[in-house]
């Protein structure tokens, strides 16, 4: 288990932003469960009565975390709205975890959110599901894009691989796991695009 320093305690603005920069550090070096609502409030630093200013709970720090990965396209279905790929190279981008500096490889941060808050109707549970589901959304645009049938249906199983081989490298430790996974959905585009043909 990795340990994190901490930080002289800072006044001034920007408080909100260094509350979530140190949620995401402790998240991804710890998990979410075994973080502390003090310790990110010593990590970010702020007094406690400014991290609850700003997030009343810890439901509401793990959303706004949330979010924010999401904004800043460091996720897996980040790569697939990028303009300066074709269509068939973004799909196939799913199987290389985002860039991150943390150790150990952490997979999908959804994913870990959801079994971290396992009930469906929490907040939390909530926007993994709505991620997840438009990631198999944009899926279904990009293989429609390239000419496949039934694109929700091959949506589904490529976003599923990808789903795998980010848990499966996180339990593996391993950020190059998702090249099995990539030489299956590169199998199964395939023979769409052989039927569609």
């Amino acid at each position: 288990m990795s340990t994190v320093t901490t930080a002289p305690r800072r006044q001034g603005r920007g408080g909100r932003e260094r509350i979530l920069a140190a949620a995401a550090r402790l998240f991804a070096a710890q998990g979410i469960n075994a973080t502390g609502m003090e310790q990110v409030a010593e990590q970010a630093p702020v007094s406690k009565r400014t991290l609850y200013a700003h997030f009343r709970t810890k439901s509401d720090l793990v959303l706004a975390h949330l979010q924010e990965l999401a904004s800043t396209g460091r996720t897996l279905e980040g790569v697939l709205t990028r303009e300066d790929m074709p269509a068939r190279e973004r799909v196939l981008a799913l199987f290389v975890l985002p860039p991150d500096d943390t150790d150990p490889v952490r997979g999908c941060p959804y994913i870990d959110a959801a079994a971290e808050f396992p009930d469906p109707r929490s907040a939390v549970h909530a926007y993994a599901r709505e991620r997840k589901l438009l990631m198999v959304r944009l899926v279904a645009g990009l293989v429609a894009e390239l000419g496949c049938r039934e694109p929700a249906e091959l949506a589904e199983q490529l976003v599923t691989l990808a789903d795998g081989a980010a848990g499966r490298a996180m339990v593996l430790d391993d950020p190059d796991y998702g090249r099995h996974a990539r030489a299956a959905a590169e199998v199964l585009l395939d023979n769409a695009l052989q039927r569609a043909g």
